[in-house]
This record gives structure tokens, sequence and C-alpha cells, in this order.
């Protein structure tokens, strides 16, 4: 019987399987964590990995922005290392990256940077960071990247074709990336979504409320809603720096991100450079699932 990931212990989460996975979080019913790190972000404190930080404020899961698997690193990791087989062995926590879907003939706006073969969403990269231990892939763009909707649905395709049923794929945009037609709530439709669904996703990943121009608490309830019909999960995400914002800001997020029924609640790298202000994980934990499950996940011990 899968446990919720509520209940996970570090043993739980090195074992799990995809399809473990998914229903751990559906099972948890809309109460579980992810936290975004940047990379190359140097620690808040020496002596301690940011993902440690994360995790030790009471994240479940770790998503690795601006990872590159031709030059795998993250400050506060030990370079000799597998990357993310040892994030993994000093959190106890799942453990995923993002790769992004640049659309090289996207109408795009704003300058837009270039980016390293290792950071792009190709099957072959995917199964680098497989080989790695990642246990999901993020399909999605960071600011200014030209990803676009269409590039993100062709590279689920190749990658669920390469990596079969043996990985997590999450599929959205937090914010617009750079696309011109794709702002506000053309970020991700219902269109978007059925491609993502029947492509391979397994997860949506969808702005949340408050945090880009023009999407709401029912807009997204509604794309929630249309997820859950596909057999999808969703993930509300904070991809907008406002995971430095103040508690309250934080508290009004969530609740409103529980309120349209996600099943995850991701928040962003970008409250401290590289990492959401540590307090605000805490907060945003205890606003959605109480200090009993919070505090639970922050002092579970490793070796359970």
């Amino acid at each position: 019987m899968v446990k919720r990931i509520l209940d996970c212990t570090a043993k739980d989460f090195m074992s799990m399987t995809k399809d473990e996975i998914l229903e751990s979080i559906a099972s948890a019913e809309g109460r579980t964590i992810v936290s975004e790190l940047i990379c190359g972000a140097p620690p808040l404190y020496p002596g301690v990995s940011n993902a440690e930080i994360a995790c030790a404020f009471g994240s479940d899961i770790l998503l690795l922005n601006m990872f590159d698997v031709n030059n795998p690193y993250f400050i506060g990791i030990e370079r000799s290392k597998n990357v993310i087989s040892e994030i993994k062995r000093l959190t106890g926590r799942l453990v995923g990256i993002n790769l992004e879907p640049v659309d090289a003939e996207a109408e795009t706006f704003g300058e837009i940077k270039k980016m390293q073969s290792g950071r792009l969403a190709t099957a072959e990269n995917a199964e680098k960071a497989y080989k790695m231990g990642a246990n999901f892939i993020v399909l999605t763009g960071n600011p200014g990247t030209g990803v676009s909707n269409r590039k993100i649905t062709s590279s689920l395709k190749s990658i669920r074709s390469t990596l079969k049923d043996n990985i997590v794929l999450i599929a959205g945009k937090m914010h617009a990336a750079g696309s011109l037609k794709e702002c506000g709530k053309n970020i991700i439709t219902k269109d978007d979504i059925k491609s993502f669904v029947s492509s391979g996703a397994d997860i949506i990943l969808i702005p949340a409320p408050g945090t880009v121009p023009g999407i709401t608490l029912e807009y997204v309830c509604s794309l929630v809603d249309y997820c859950h019909s596909l057999n999808a999960l969703t993930m509300t995400s904070i991809g907008t720096s406002q995971e430095g914002s103040d508690v309250d800001t934080i508290k009004q997020i969530a609740l409103m991100c529980k309120m349209t029924g996600t099943d995850i609640h991701h928040i962003g790298d970008s409250g401290y450079t590289g990492i959401a202000i540590p307090e605000n994980i805490m907060e945003y934990s205890i606003a959605i699932r109480g200090k009993r499950h919070t505090y639970i996940r922050m002092a579970r011990s490793l070796n359970r």
C-alpha cells in the first residue's frame, strides 16, 4: 500500500516508482510542497546547501533549476559526487530538474537568453537526468528563454517515447518565458493541457492565482478541474519572485491554490537568490497542512 507523501520517510522515497509517486501525491489531497532551487546560487549559510535548508523548512520535493546535465553541479554539494543522488542522500527527498523546450520559431519579447545545450528539453538530456537519479522532469521555461507550449508538447512526446513510464513528467509554464503570444491567460489553456496530457504529461504546471496578470482563482479552478477530468495531477506554481513576499501574501496565495483543488504547491527560487525565503516555505506549508504535518516533515530523521 502506498503511503501519503505526508507520511513518507527517506526510506520510502528511495524506492518509489513513478506510479507510486503519483499515488502518494494524490492521496495527500493537496498537501505537497515543492521547493525550486537554483543550482549555481551560493548557499544562504556556509556549511549547508540550499537543498538542505529548503528541506529543513518543510519541503517534500526539490526541483533543481538551471541544472546542466552536461555540467552537473549544485553549489554546496561536492562536484566529485553524482549531484542528484547526493542531494537525495543528504535530504531524503524526491528530486527533479527543469529542462527547457526552447522554440527558435516562437514570437518573443524582451531579452532572450542563450541556453546551454545541457538544459534543453531533449530526450538525450532527459535520459541523462534519469540515469543520475532524477525522479521527475519539469518541462518549463525560465524568464526570457523563448519556451512555447508547442515546443513543450513536442518535447514531451520525444521524452516519453524514450523513457517510457520510468519517470514522472510535469509540463507547463509559470509565466510567459519570453513568448509573446503566451501571456496572461494564454500562458496555458485547456487546449494546451489536452496536448500535454496526450503527449505524456503526468502533472500539469499552472501559475498560482495572483502571480501572473489575468490568472485568477476562478480561471485556475477551471484548469485544475479539467486536468483532473483527464486523470492528470496539477502543480500550481509561484514563479514570479513572490516567494520573497511578506508572509500574509504567501498565506493568501497558498489558500487560493488550495481552493483551486491543486495536488502540488510549488514555491519558486527567487525569494533570496536561488531559494525562497525559508520562513515562507514553512508558512506556506503551515497554511495548507497545519503545524502538525509541517513540523513532522521538518523534524523527521533521515534514518527512518
